[in-house]
């Protein structure tokens, strides 16, 4: 089995269903989503998920916040916005769904 490519090909959605969700609590910093991700299971590097950061506040659904007298590797914030909000409800009815037609066997 590719983990890999399972990764790459399935499960990176499901990192950003875990990012704006743990966005709707707080401002997400990188290195966080990375220890937090790994501790559900997900083999995820920083080489894979601060472009998958940036994507997503390019697609509206997160905003970020760093603070500039800190440097410049100075930890970013992310927050959900309302954008990111409708995407998660969205996701939300849909995982609801998939959940019960998984399951059935």
């Amino acid at each position: 089995m590719d983990l890999k490519l399972i990764n790459r090909e399935i499960l990176l959605s499901f990192w950003k269903v875990h990012i704006l969700y743990h966005a709707t609590d707080g401002d997400v910093i990188g290195q966080w989503m990375i220890k937090e991700l790994r501790h559900h299971g997900y083999d995820v590097s920083p080489g894979t998920l601060y472009p998958l950061l940036k994507r997503m506040e390019k697609n509206g659904w997160l905003v970020s916040t760093v603070e500039a007298d800190r440097g410049p590797k100075a930890p970013r914030a992310y927050r959900i916005t309302a954008s990111g909000r409708e995407v998660l409800k969205v996701v939300r009815k849909q995982l609801k769904e998939l959940g019960v037609e998984v399951n059935k066997h």
